[in-house]
């Protein structure tokens, strides 16, 4: 399974519109992970014409538009053939976070534990793929605003095969 992983749109009017490489980026995926602040909820129904979409919440979407948006949870965890993610948008210190009953994308919920497989945040803006005590830390930057500069940023594509989990970071060009 192929997930898009995506955060920190910052996307403040709803004219404004995600970069179109997105699309390409996130072809053939069949789920969207959003590590929140997010602002409008345009964003994620631009990214839900590409697949299902998931979000956390950001530290800056508190004050928005999304408070009633079935797509948004404080902290989501994701069951997916047998792996269990977090998506929060702040890098969490490990062992203090455990996940919640609201799954949100269950296709085994065998998986359930305290220590996921993958975690996935955003908040920095930037891009970085690491190993912590055996798991797997996303953050898929910005795709509008990497490194806090206006300009095409990053991505991050999430594979699981037979309970392994890998990801890459793509670059918007």
């Amino acid at each position: 399974m192929l997930i898009g992983l995506i955060s920190d749109t910052h996307l403040a009017r709803p004219e404004e519109e995600l970069p179109s490489q997105l699309e390409t980026a996130f072809e053939g995926v069949e789920l969207i992970l959003h590590a929140g602040d997010i602002w409008i909820p345009s964003a994620l129904d631009q990214l839900e014409s590409i697949a299902p979409v998931m979000a956390a919440w950001g530290d800056d979407d508190m004050e928005s538009d999304l408070g009633d948006d079935p797509r948004m949870l404080d902290e989501q965890a994701v069951y997916i053939d047998g792996v269990t993610l977090w998506l929060v948008h702040e890098k969490p210190a490990f062992g203090t976070i455990v996940p919640r009953e609201n799954t949100i994308f269950s296709r085994n919920k065998e998986s359930e534990r305290e220590i996921p497989e993958a975690v996935i945040y955003g908040h920095t803006h930037k891009a970085l793929i690491e190993k912590h005590k055996g798991v797997l830390v996303i953050n898929p930057g910005s795709p509008t605003w990497p490194n806090n500069f206006p300009e095409l940023g990053t991505v991050g594509i999430l594979s699981i095969e037979s309970g392994k989990v890998n990801a890459r970071i793509i670059q918007l060009v």
